[in-house]
């Protein structure tokens, strides 16, 4: 799992599962320190694989966000990882940035 920042943007790429929970919920937190109040985003363009353990960390994320005045969203979910969101129940926790729709 690779991880930067870029202002309130956290980019993950790689695999998100079970291996690397620890290290994605480690820099989520600290994002979220260093964001202070206001808007961050969780950039999923480049995760290739996601599981439900990874989809947790997200929704935790999503309401610690919350309780200190920030609101998460998470941009750039591919098909399998809004599926397990669905299937999970967790969309109904976490924010989908809208994509534009293209004619």
């Amino acid at each position: 799992m690779k991880i930067t920042a870029d202002g309130a943007t956290l980019r993950l790429s790689g695999d998100f599962d079970v291996r690397s929970t620890f290290t994605v919920r480690a820099a989520i937190y600290e994002h979220l320190d260093l964001q202070g109040e206001g808007n961050v985003y969780i950039d999923m363009t480049e995760v290739r694989l996601i599981d439900l353990t990874a989809l947790k960390v997200l929704g935790v994320a999503t309401r610690e966000a919350g309780r200190s005045g920030q609101h998460l969203t998470l941009r750039g979910c591919g098909p399998a990882v809004r599926r397990l969101l669905h299937l999970s129940h967790l969309i109904r926790f976490v924010e989908l940035e809208r994509e534009a729709a293209t004619a």
